[in-house]
C-alpha cells in the first residue's frame, strides 16, 4: 500500500505539473494602447476622429476584420474579396459579386487614403464616417448578407477575437461598434504615397519627357482663347496631394439619370447625377472606371472628357465650357496624359506586409 500511495502520489504531482505549464503556455491577452505611427511622407497630417486613435493592436484587429470571411452570411467573402490589395483595393470586375451571386449596384471603390477623406464615403456620401461605412456591406443582401448580430456572435466564440479584442479594447467583450472602430483604423492606416510621381516630387528621379509633357497637361487650365496654351484641365477635380477635391460632381456621364447619386442621400436638385470625386492615385490599376464602370481604358476615359460630355442641369461649370470644343487634344497630348497617370501609380502599395492577410 505504501508502494502504490508513493506511485499514485507521483502520477498526481505529474499530472497536474503538467496542468500548470499548460496553463502557463497558454497566452494571456493584455490591452496595449501603443500608438500605430502612421507614415505620410509628403503628405499633410490627417484630421483622424479624437474618439479612435490608430493603435498598434486596434489597426491589427481591424486588419483581422477585413480579411475575415466570417463577416459574411456564409462565411466565404471577406471586405478584402472585393477590396483587393494587388488592385489597390478595389475590384477588377465592373460590379462585385456577393455571396448570392448577385452583382452590386456600383463599381467598388479603392480603399486606401481615407484618412484624408472628409465628406463622407461611398459613390453618394451615404455613410458619415469610415466606420459607418465598414458595416454596411456586411448587412447588404447584394453583398455578404449577414445581420450584426450574426457576425457578433461567431466572432464571440474564437479566443483568437476575444483576445485581440482585449488588446485593443481592454477586454473581450465583442460589439458592432468595436467592429466598425477597429476596421475604421485599419482602413485608415492604408496610404499610399509612393509612386514615382512622389519620388520625382522628392527629388529622387526624373520623369520622362512624355511623363512631363502629360504632367504639364493634366494641370493646365483649359483654354479656348488660346489653343496652343490649353491644356486637358485634370487638376480642376483631381487636384492637391492626393489627386481628388473632397466634392461630388457631376462629370457629364448622361443627359439623363437612372442612378441618381448624391441626391439619393440629399433630396436636393442640384446633387442630381454627382458623385464623390476619387482620387487618381493608382489610376491605371483600378479599371473599370466611374461610378458604373462604363469605361474599360484610361482612353476612353479621356476621349470622354474629350468630347464625350453630356450636358444635364446638375453639370460641373467648368466641363459645360468645354462643350463647344472639346479639351481640343491631339493623340500625342492623349499619350502623354497616360503616361503621366502611370506615375502616379503605386507599386509598393500593392506589396506591403502592413496591409496584407494576417492569416
Amino acid at each position: 500500500m505504501h508502494r502504490n500511495s508513493i506511485i499514485i502520489a507521483l502520477l498526481l504531482i505529474t499530472f497536474f505539473g503538467s496542468q500548470a505549464c499548460k496553463d502557463d503556455d497558454k497566452e494571456i491577452a493584455v490591452y496595449d494602447d501603443t500608438a500605430y505611427v502612421l507614415a505620410h511622407e509628403g503628405f499633410p497630417a490627417p484630421l483622424l476622429a479624437e474618439d479612435n486613435p490608430l493603435t498598434v493592436q486596434g489597426v491589427q484587429l481591424g486588419k483581422m476584420l477585413f480579411y475575415e470571411p466570417l463577416l459574411s452570411g456564409d462565411g466565404t467573402q471577406a471586405c478584402a474579396d472585393c477590396h483587393r490589395q494587388e488592385h489597390a483595393f478595389t475590384d477588377t470586375a465592373r460590379f462585385s459579386i456577393g455571396i448570392r451571386d448577385m452583382e452590386g449596384k456600383r463599381q467598388a471603390m479603392s480603399v486606401f487614403n481615407t484618412a484624408w477623406h472628409n465628406n463622407e464615403f461611398f459613390w453618394d456620401g451615404r455613410a458619415h464616417l469610415l466606420r459607418d461605412q465598414s458595416l454596411l456591406p456586411i448587412q447588404d443582401e447584394l453583398e455578404m448578407d449577414e445581420t450584426l448580430e450574426n457576425v457578433v456572435s461567431k466572432l464571440s466564440d474564437l479566443d483568437s477575437y476575444k483576445n485581440q479584442f482585449v488588446r485593443a479594447f481592454g477586454d473581450d467583450e465583442i460589439t458592432t461598434e468595436r467592429i466598425s472602430l477597429a476596421m475604421e483604423q485599419f482602413m485608415n492606416s492604408i496610404v499610399s504615397n509612393d509612386a514615382p510621381y512622389d519620388r520625382w516630387q522628392r527629388g529622387e528621379l526624373e520623369l520622362t519627357e512624355s511623363e512631363e509633357r502629360g504632367r504639364q497637361l493634366f494641370f493646365t487650365e483649359y483654354n479656348p482663347f488660346f489653343p496652343e496654351e490649353s491644356g486637358a484641365d485634370c487638376a480642376h477635380c483631381h487636384g492637391g496631394f492626393n489627386f481628388a477635391n473632397n466634392q461630388y460632381m457631376n462629370n457629364g456621364l448622361d443627359a439623363s439619370f437612372t442612378d441618381l447619386g448624391r441626391f439619393d442621400v440629399t433630396a436636393d436638385d442640384q446633387d442630381r447625377g454627382r458623385f464623390k470625386v476619387t482620387s487618381l492615385r493608382n489610376i491605371a490599376l483600378t479599371a473599370p472606371y466611374m461610378h458604373d464602370g462604363r469605361f474599360t481604358t484610361l482612353e476612353e476615359v479621356i476621349d470622354h472628357y474629350d468630347h464625350g460630355i453630356q450636358v444635364s442641369p446638375s453639370l460641373d461649370q467648368a466641363l459645360l465650357a468645354t462643350t463647344d470644343t472639346g479639351l481640343m487634344l491631339t493623340d500625342q497630348d492623349k499619350q502623354d496624359l497616360i503616361a503621366f497617370l502611370h506615375t502616379l501609380t503605386d507599386q509598393s502599395l500593392l506589396t506591403n506586409p502592413e496591409y496584407a492577410s494576417p492569416f
